[in-house]
């Protein structure tokens, strides 16, 4: 039994190595191979094929601060160009960077259309930006497109982590341009819906008047929220405009008509149409007493009448 596989393994290992000797690699070729060995100067690679493959650490990437050591583990996978089939020790030369040429491109083009969130590191500050690397290519975030602000101090940004989308991908001019806005912008209004979600319709708030339009009042409520007061939502009566009854920095008590679309609709008019009937049901149910007894009787009823 331990004869047939071991018989087996040869085989094996004869068919892996009959398909090497049939495979042809040639400069320019972008193959896949796996990482053997990791030095601070260069990466061996096992291209399954009669010669091994060798990375110079000035090949893998334009980021100057590309660190071999912390960034290739064995085991790891690498597609590379063939850049000389000879290193004049017998290895077969490779490149990263010219790979990426190729390939890093395309997986841009991909990360765009596929609105992918990826992470980079700000490398330097620059004029209008900042630059950070993505699959070894120069990415540039310009200063608008760092926060849902504009950035002034650019310097603070070198070396922070940023989550980042890519939004254009130019591969004739290489311009590839990323933005952290985009995610931050999502992740904010992520955070404001929920909180929309968690007022209850019905709910009497107060707030203050931040905005005037002729179709109504922007309110300012609790958390940083906001809703719109309707002008036919504003009082009783009939008005032409907001502005003859309210004004910017008044504050208002509302009533939550509902929040649909992830906006809130308010009325100020429900509120006072609640407290109104409130008061009525009040005067309703009020007994009034002089504190004085009845002492009306039938005879005194009859004493004034004539007849």
């Amino acid at each position: 039994m331990a004869e047939l596989e071991n018989t087996q393994e040869t085989m094996a290992d004869f068919a892996t190595e009959l398909e090497a000797s049939f495979r042809k690699i040639e400069e320019g070729d972008i193959i896949r191979g796996t990482v053997i060995a990791v030095s601070e100067e260069e990466v061996i690679v096992d291209l399954k094929y009669y010669a091994q493959g060798i990375l110079k650490a000035e090949d893998f990437s334009n980021d100057p601060d590309f660190a071999v050591l912390e960034q290739i583990k064995i085991g790891d996978e690498i597609e590379a160009a063939v850049i000389s089939m000879d290193d004049g020790n017998g290895n077969i030369r490779l490149s990263k960077k010219e790979a990426n040429e190729v390939l890093g491109w395309e997986t841009l083009q991909n990360y765009m259309e596929e609105e992918t969130e990826l992470t980079v590191k700000v490398k330097e500050a620059v004029n209008g930006g900042v630059v950070a690397y993505l699959e070894g290519i120069r990415g540039f975030i310009p200063a608008s497109q760092l926060a849902l602000t504009y950035v002034e101090d650019l310097e603070s940004y070198c070396g922070k982590t940023l989550a980042v989308r890519v939004i254009m991908v130019d591969k004739e001019k290489e311009k590839l341009i990323l933005s952290a806005k985009v995610i931050e912008k999502e992740k904010a209004a992520e955070e404001q819906n929920h909180k929309i979600s968690m007022i209850v319709p019905g709910s009497i708030l107060e707030g203050t008047v931040e905005n005037l339009t002729n179709y109504g009042a922007f309110v300012a409520l609790q958390d940083g929220l906001s809703g719109l007061v309707h002008i036919s939502e504003i009082c009783t009566k009939r008005i032409r405009k907001p502005s003859e009854v309210l004004a910017v920095g008044d504050k208002v008590r509302v009533k939550v008509l509902h929040t649909r679309d992830n906006k809130i609709s308010l009325s100020i008019k429900a509120v006072d149409e609640e407290m109104a009937t409130d008061n009525i049901e009040d005067a309703e149910g009020y007994e009034y007493s002089s504190g004085e007894e009845a002492t009306t009787t039938l005879g005194d009823l009859f004493k004034n009448l004539k007849f």
